[in-house]
């Protein structure tokens, strides 16, 4: 299946059709869905275009509540560990 710009290979379109899909089942679909998308493109305008196209109707929807969480992991900042966290002398 063929999707759009936002959702190359349908794939968000598709686990809205999935009929008990499951929230683990979601993150799955999510990552291949972002792993899809061209480098260049901006995830997170993407992620806003598809919760506008589908959250309204599907509010309660696991795979809204995945896009929702991945949009607000974006914008939380990194904690860097390991040697880029020590201090140098």
């Amino acid at each position: 299946m063929k999707g759009d710009a936002e959702d190359p290979k349908g794939l968000i379109l598709e686990a809205y059709r999935i009929v008990e899909i499951t929230k683990p089942e979601c993150r799955t679909i999510f990552l291949d869905w972002a792993l899809s998308l061209p480098l260049e493109q901006e995830t997170g305008s993407t992620l806003r275009i598809l919760l506008t196209r589908y959250a309204a109707e599907h509010p309660d929807h696991p795979m809204t509540e995945v896009m929702n969480e991945g949009l607000t992991a974006m914008t939380a900042p990194r904690r860097r560990g390991g040697w880029r966290a020590r201090p140098r002398n």
